[in-house]
């Protein structure tokens, strides 16, 4: 009897075992999914995503084994942001890091819900974005790039390294903006009081369009140039330093790339470092 009890709940015990597997198996561990969108191309923002993705495999997430991004660039055309972001609501991504003013915009706009990582961002605290950067106060954190007082920093710079410095070039993209009208805003009275001209050159990051922008500085006499802090012109990097080497014309510029490029100087952000501190903020969300 005491063998046949023992056989019995052996049985009982197999078959238990047995009828939970199916069950397990119908609920697979679901894959986060994070929608990264950028306002330049894929190949601009390649070097600066791979130090992310990096980042984040250090802690521990692995694309395409426990969590999927969803990829969407603007292509350097603002008018599509809106609709890049309004699609990864639409497929009901877990989180959205975004780069620049236009792009945190359109997403505040688009969910209060979805945690929304910014990068790269002047005044948030001014454009509305968050309360204050201590406490943001809703579903967005980031970082601020400073990118308006620096300007002013390197303008300093500038004048410093060119003698005789009397007329600086800013290449600016065409069109206001939040972010070109704060850059615009430290950039004008610190100009004059260095008694400096400032030109102000609208261009596209097109290469006609950089071409004919350098054409222009060299009609205005310009004796240096310097760019706004944007995305376009990040991306556009290799073609402004070898137009400013080609009209012989010293630059300064916002990011450390532009020098890597062969371009003279740089004084800025480290955004390999915002990249890396973006991957945290996504690993803590």
């Amino acid at each position: 009897m005491a063998m046949k009890l023992n056989l019995l709940i052996w049985l009982l015990a197999i078959v238990l075992l047995t009828a939970t597997l199916p069950t397990d198996a119908q609920q697979p561990t679901k894959i986060p999914r994070i929608g990264f969108v950028d306002p330049s191309t894929a190949a601009g923002t390649a070097v600066l995503l791979e130090t992310f993705r990096k980042e984040l495999s250090k802690l521990g997430w692995t694309e395409g084994t426990n969590v999927t991004i969803e990829y969407r660039f603007g292509e350097q055309k603002n008018e599509r942001l809106s609709a890049l972001v309004a699609d990864l609501v639409r497929i009901k991504v877990d989180l959205i890091v975004v780069t620049g003013m236009p792009l945190a915009l359109a997403a505040k706009r688009a969910t209060t819900t979805i945690p929304i990582v910014m990068i790269n961002i002047p005044d948030a605290v001014g454009a509305g974005l968050v309360a204050s950067l201590a406490r943001p106060g809703t579903n967005i954190t980031g970082f601020s790039s400073l990118s308006p007082e620096l300007n002013t920093k390197r303008l300093e710079i500038l004048k410093d390294a060119v003698p005789k410095l009397v007329r600086v070039g800013l290449l600016l993209p065409p069109g206001a903006s939040i972010g070109q009208d704060l850059q615009l805003k430290e950039i004008g009275p610190a100009a004059l009081a260095l008694k400096l001209t400032l030109e102000e050159i609208q261009t596209h990051s097109d290469a006609k369009g950089l071409e004919s922008a350098f054409q222009t500085a060299k009609q205005k006499q310009v004796n240096a140039i310097m760019t706004a802090s944007t995305r376009p012109y990040f991306a556009a990097k290799k073609p402004i330093v070898d137009l400013a080497v080609k009209y012989r014309l010293p630059a300064i510029y916002f990011q450390k790339e532009f020098v890597e490029e062969g371009g003279l100087m740089s004084y800025g952000v480290d955004y390999d470092d915002l990249y890396r501190r973006a991957a945290v903020y996504v690993d803590r969300s």
